[in-house]
């Protein structure tokens, strides 16, 4: 191969594909990343087997080729390099030698025989803003279980109702659903992306402001703009059937400021215990939103918040962590608080607003 293309282009296609290399002591070529120039562009894929991803820039090939090389030591080079010009990629001896204007460098290739392929998803498709898809996942995925040991619920759940794309999350202690409005659908039934996959296709489609094509089967998904070609594998499973365990009705209800909110559940924090715990009490006769931690070894903090409140007393313990994760999902000002009993679920929505939900189980 022999292939010239500019510098921040490759620079920036490195950079995302080598984050998807993986580190597999029986698959050591994992690591690298697989260079294919042909006549117009050049295509950059990495795998780590539950990840794959290919990115083609425009490049100007003289001769085309194949080469697979490590993808530290590709990053490595390349953010060394500094000159605005174009680079010139010569494949040589199962080298990669890599030319610019004041530097030469020799990179040992490897052979690419043993380079896994990266699936073409044939399936159901849909089209869908970038910016929709990213935001809805960014809404909900915090509340994945971390854990693989239930691997359905460490994951995101994906499926069309009724004009509605809805993105779920649950770790068994708290779930996030966030519903965006999109026409023209057909029914799609659940989709689990692993968790452990869901940060990298927010970083590679974050910046991303056009159409994303999305193509899914029982195995696999893929997710594709003019350049990028991403993949992911779906878990085999049954997400939970969460809508049971949502309230319909509620005895207690609080409106409360979310910046308000936010400042008082940092401020609680200090204060919380090993398990993060605070504890909320309403007492809507006496005009009270309360919130309070307590810490043998730091001491304790009250802090009251004006609120509109209505409905009955109630009083519950809950992690700070769960509660102040939400907020980031919620774009309104101002933040509903639902209640029943002190052992029934929290749920949390913006007002006015519902395309979030979020549900909080309390502590005993």
């Amino acid at each position: 191969m022999k292939t010239e293309c500019e510098l921040e282009k490759i620079k920036n296609a490195i950079s995302q594909t080598e984050r998807i290399t993986g580190k597999n002591l029986t698959l050591p070529i994992l690591d690298s990343i697989l260079l294919i120039a042909s006549q117009k562009s050049l295509k950059l894929r990495a795998t780590n087997l539950s990840l794959g991803i290919e990115i083609e820039i425009p490049a100007r090939a003289k001769k085309e080729g194949t080469l697979a090389v490590s993808g530290s030591v590709l990053v490595g080079v390349f953010s060394n390099i500094f000159q605005n010009e174009n680079i010139s990629l010569t494949g040589e001896g199962g080298n990669l030698l890599i030319k610019t204007k004041k530097s030469q460098i020799k990179l040992k290739g490897r052979t690419c025989d043993d380079f896994p392929t990266i699936p073409m998803v044939s399936g159901a498709t849909f089209k869908i803003e970038s910016k929709k898809l990213v935001g809805g996942i960014k809404s909900v995925y915090y509340s994945s279980s971390v854990s693989d040991i239930k691997p359905e619920i460490s994951s995101v759940y994906m499926y069309f109702n009724e004009n509605n794309l809805i993105f779920v999350a649950t770790d068994s202690f708290r779930l996030a659903e966030k519903r965006i409005k999109i026409k023209g659908f057909e029914e799609i039934s659940g989709i689990l992306i692993p968790f452990k996959n869901i940060p990298e296709i927010l970083r590679v489609f974050g910046e991303f402001s056009g159409e994303i094509n999305v193509c899914f089967n029982k195995n696999q998904i893929s997710f594709s703009s003019d350049n990028i070609y991403l993949t992911s594998r779906i878990i085999d499973g049954v997400f939970p059937d969460y809508r049971q365990i949502i309230p319909k009705e509620f005895k207690t209800e609080a409106i409360v400021l979310k910046q308000d909110l936010l400042n008082a559940l940092k401020l609680s924090n200090v204060f919380s215990d090993k398990f993060n715990q605070v504890t909320l009490t309403i007492k809507p006769k006496e005009k009270i939103f309360e919130l309070s931690s307590q810490n043998n070894d730091v001491g304790e903090n009250k802090t009251y918040l004006d609120a509109t409140i209505s409905g009955e007393d109630v009083t519950l313990g809950f992690n700070y962590k769960y509660f102040f994760d939400c907020l980031q999902s919620i774009n309104t000002d101002s933040v509903s608080i639902k209640l029943n009993q002190a052992s029934k679920p929290i749920i949390v929505s913006g007002v006015s607003d519902d395309t979030f939900t979020y549900l909080i189980m309390p502590m005993n």
